[in-house]
């Protein structure tokens, strides 16, 4: 039988789509304000992978990954999604959104992302969160699944994920060193 285990903590990230640049520095300064210094970011990457957030955000979509410094312990997604939600409402214009916030987690093996969609790939959190594997990594690589979305599938957006996991490797490698950065 196998026992309970609390996993290893994972690095926070937020995926943030937008076009207008004064709101996603709105957005980033809230998160930072709740999650702690930005250890790493994206620049803004060309975001066409469907038309989905065109009617609600304009043109010209852009796209940024935010990867937080502070480890977070994984089953705290939920309640990050619903934050996330919350300063997504507080930037909208008129019921619509001025940037679309996608929190998740990075491990070792996998990157994570939260939903308020329930589909037949996710996995319910609580408080109508739910959690999807959207990449897992494995021999050297991260390998998508059948539902993972187009810009999550290019080796241009996995880069960054690339350099994440690599800077996450290295703090939890330090930690477990007794290494603890000033």
């Amino acid at each position: 039988m196998g026992k309970p285990s609390i996993p290893v903590r994972g690095m926070l990230f937020c995926g943030l789509l937008y076009t207008q640049e004064d709101y996603y520095w709105y957005a980033l300064r809230a998160l930072v304000e709740r999650y702690g210094e930005v250890l790493f970011y994206s620049p803004p990457l060309q975001w066409n992978f469907s038309n989905y957030y065109k009617q609600e955000l304009g043109d010209d979509i852009k796209r940024r990954y935010l990867f937080f410094d502070e480890l977070i312990d994984l089953d705290r997604l939920a309640e990050i999604k619903l934050t996330t939600n919350q300063i997504e409402q507080i930037l909208s214009i008129d019921n619509k959104r001025t940037v679309n916030i996608d929190p998740g987690y990075l491990t070792e093996a996998k990157v994570v992302l939260a939903s308020t969609k329930d589909y037949s790939h996710r996995i319910y959190l609580k408080d109508g969160i739910f959690a999807e594997v959207t990449l897992i990594y494995k021999k050297g690589n991260f390998v998508p699944h059948i539902n993972t979305y187009s810009d999550y599938c290019t080796k241009s957006h996995q880069f960054y994920f690339h350099i994440a996991r690599q800077m996450l490797k290295d703090e939890l490698r330090n930690a477990v060193n007794g290494f603890q950065p000033t």
